[in-house]
């Protein structure tokens, strides 16, 4: 079964088109700037490791997808001899709010509920329902799958994600916690089980997704007890450009003394923040982490806020969770900086964390990082939320008996 697997953003578009029956890569890529002048597009063949970019007009998140197909199916670079061996299309949706917890096939019915949700991501959302309308338009006869990076979360108990606010805010508007990163959460989750060789229902867990955006979730026997992000991606940890958690009353108090707008300073605590608003920098961490080796007191700073948030959250969540099995890294900072990892595993040796510092730095695919006798393992998993959305693709076409479910265009 060939899944191609689509995530829409306000200006870009991410595609991998996934062979499933081997669960291998034919083919991906990137179309950046979508609306905007320079739009670029970047395609790799995994067949072969062959690289293609070229500039496009793409006005549309329709014209970027209409131009991947064509490159899928271009005769000297494509992966595809025509359109027709593409079997499923899943898509990456940001938010459902409290309308699915598990992902769905599209119809009539779920378009409706997403173009009604655009409140709850206005940079997401409304780019992936184009995204779906483009490939009804373009290919009306494929099935398409949502996938949606709060459904993971939806198993939270309530204590978790209600907020302490008037409880009226959250039965008019919807108000809560929905965690983001579902996706990459629940794949690295179930890599961590079988590295383990345990049932994930058998396991209390703790996944670090940490990159430019981060989040750490707690999960219980298969279920999310708790995790960072909130009602917003801005929630949580400190991140790249995002402050994370800080008191509600900064905001007004920068609003009075700046002379900014509340949407003036959203900007700011969404872009400017984070480890850029702290170093002054970058929020890159390679270049932060450069600048704290070379004496920049802001880099290291920003670098020791960064990894303390990490920990409280981590002891928090074991303290709420009664202990922990293993705690899993993942994601653009978990997955590639050893360096991160160490410091922020320092000091839980007394809650029966014990890094192995040389596994740590010589690891080159999922594994077990930790000491033999560390009573909490620690694991490196790399994520693949694109393989986690084709995953699910083909279980929602598929029957109980493992054949295709019949299916007719909407």
């Amino acid at each position: 079964m060939i899944v191609l697997v689509l995530n829409c953003g306000s200006s870009s578009l991410k595609y991998q088109l996934l062979d499933m029956d081997t669960e291998t890569v034919l083919a991906r890529g990137l179309v950046e700037r979508i609306g905007l002048e320079g739009t670029r597009i970047k395609y790799a063949r995994e067949t072969d490791g062959s690289n293609y970019e070229s500039e496009i007009p793409a006005k549309s998140h329709r014209e970027a997808i209409e131009t991947v197909l064509e490159i899928l199916t271009r005769e000297d670079i494509g992966v595809l001899y025509d359109l027709t061996e593409i079997d499923a299309i899943g898509h990456r949706i940001v938010n459902a709010g409290e309308h699915y917890s598990d992902s769905v096939i599209i119809d009539d019915e779920v378009l409706h509920t997403l173009e009604g949700l655009t409140d709850l991501a206005p940079l997401h959302n409304p780019a992936a329902v184009s995204g779906i309308k483009a490939c009804r338009e373009l290919m009306p006869e494929k099935p398409m799958t949502a996938v949606f990076d709060t459904a993971f979360h939806q198993t939270m108990p309530a204590e978790s994600y209600i907020y302490s606010i008037p409880y009226e805010y959250y039965e008019k508007y919807g108000i809560r916690k929905y965690g983001f990163h579902g996706t990459s959460h629940k794949y690295v989750a179930q890599r961590a089980a079988t590295i383990l060789g345990r049932p994930l229902d058998d396991l209390k867990l703790i996944t670090c997704h940490l990159g430019n955006g981060a989040s750490i979730t707690a999960i219980r026997n298969g279920r999310v007890f708790e995790t960072t992000m909130g009602f917003t991606p801005l929630a949580g940890l400190a991140m790249g450009t995002r402050c994370g958690n800080i008191d509600p009353s900064i905001i007004f108090y920068i609003a009075e003394k700046e002379g900014r707008s509340l949407s003036e300073i959203e900007e700011i605590l969404n872009t400017k923040s984070g480890i850029l608003g702290i170093s002054g920098i970058s929020s890159d961490f390679r270049d932060v982490e450069k600048a704290a080796e070379e004496g920049n007191e802001r880099a290291g700073l920003a670098i020791k806020v960064y990894s303390h948030r990490v920990r409280a959250y981590i002891g928090s969540f074991i303290a709420l969770m009664n202990g922990v099995d293993a705690i899993v890294f993942t994601a653009g900072v978990g997955e590639n900086d050893a360096k991160m990892r160490s410091i922020i595993c320092r000091n839980l040796d007394n809650l029966g964390v014990n890094l192995d510092e040389v596994k740590n730095l010589i690891h080159t695919k999922a594994a077990i990082i930790s000491e033999d006798y560390s009573r909490v393992k620690v694991l490196y998993v790399p994520t693949n939320e694109e393989l986690m959305i084709a995953r699910d693709t083909v279980e929602l076409l598929h029957g109980d008996d493992g054949l295709p479910l019949e299916w007719k265009p909407v």
